[in-house]
């Protein structure tokens, strides 16, 4: 499952979206390795939402979508088009509409990401409360035990 995840996740940072943004912000920080584990992980993550509410993705593009089924379509035998004109332009011109929508979303998630940078509202590491565990612990039973039993 983990490398089905990994090849999928190669391909969806090769087109413009929030995924693409997300990979190269940890590209920069961690490597592409990491970055390419953490997309296949949250594709998994969004995966799962999305059967669970029954949704469609949001930044999907319809039109690779129609011509995916209509591809299984001719061979699966059904008849081609034949009296249709310029029905390819018009795929062409659709596709380059959606590519544009991909790419404001990914500018808008990385534009979200500098603003909560300059607001000081990310994390760093992967604690919830940075520097907690490195600090004396607790009080209390569930307390760490300095001493060994």
């Amino acid at each position: 499952m983990r490398v089905a995840l990994v090849k999928a996740s190669w391909s969806a940072v090769r087109q413009p979206g929030p995924l693409r943004a997300f990979y190269q912000r940890l590209r920069a920080r961690r490597g592409h390795q990491i970055a390419i584990t953490a997309v296949a992980r949250k594709l998994a993550c969004l995966f799962w939402v999305l059967l669970w509410r029954q949704q469609d993705y949001a930044f999907g593009q319809p039109s690779l979508t129609a011509k995916k089924l209509r591809r299984l379509e001719l061979t699966a035998g059904a008849p081609r088009w034949q009296e249709r004109k310029g029905v390819w332009i018009a795929h062409r011109l659709l596709r380059d509409a959606e590519l544009d929508l991909a790419r404001q979303a990914e500018h808008a998630y990385a534009q979200t990401i500098r603003d909560r940078q300059a607001a000081g509202q990310v994390k760093a590491g992967a604690s919830a409360t940075p520097g907690r565990a490195s600090q004396q612990p607790t009080e209390g039973k569930a307390a760490r035990q300095t001493t060994s039993p």
